[in-house]
């Protein structure tokens, strides 16, 4: 297994217990979907490792504690410690052309229905108020809102994200930053 094939469920961020337990973050909108979990891969120096999971108990705030075959003591857990979560994108159930996973539109094309071919998707941010596609636009990030009005959808054979961006937007990214003027000093307050 590769990590073209697949996409990150998440990172492990402490042991739990003395047994070789261990906390999932599961970074996925329904932790829930996850509780019949019988495998994961651990990204260990590079490398995707298939473990096995011998229980899984999911938690409140996208956290699960976990017992992996072959971790029995605490010292193998504390290994594993900020070690990334993989499934293969199988796992994933398909969707329609409006609706796409973040990990897979990275490096797809933006065409705006206005201003045609802009740059090609680098990430995705996700925040707690508004997620943003991150765009690279002549040398700079431009941000672009998850929004049904704004995002359109993706032509997946293609690799396009399709948007309608709100008017302005590109330009408050070029726009250059203000210079003080002659005789006034910045106030670095």
């Amino acid at each position: 297994m590769t990590h073209d094939n697949c996409y990150q469920l998440g990172h492990i961020t402490r042991t739990h217990g003395t047994k070789g337990e261990v906390v999932f973050f599961l970074d996925v909108d329904y932790p829930d979907d996850y509780e019949e979990l019988e495998s994961v891969f651990i990204e260990i120096k590079g490398e995707l490792v298939p473990y096995f999971v011998e229980n899984i108990n999911i938690q409140r705030d996208n956290k699960a504690i976990v017992k992996l075959e072959e971790i029995g003591s605490i010292e193998a857990a504390k290994a594993l410690i900020n070690c990334a979560l993989y499934l293969p994108d199988d796992n994933l159930e398909s969707l329609d052309e409006s609706r796409f996973y973040y990990h897979e539109i990275a490096g797809f094309e933006v065409i705006d229905q206005r201003l045609g071919k802009l740059g090609l998707v680098k990430t995705v941010y996700t925040m707690a108020i508004q997620d943003l596609i991150a765009m690279q636009y002549q040398g700079q990030e431009v941000l672009i809102p998850v929004n049904d009005d704004i995002v359109l959808g993706v032509e997946r054979d293609k690799k396009i994200l399709n948007v309608n961006l709100p008017e302005g937007l590109i330009d408050v990214y070029l726009s250059e930053t203000s210079e003080p003027e002659d005789g006034q000093e910045e106030d670095l307050n």
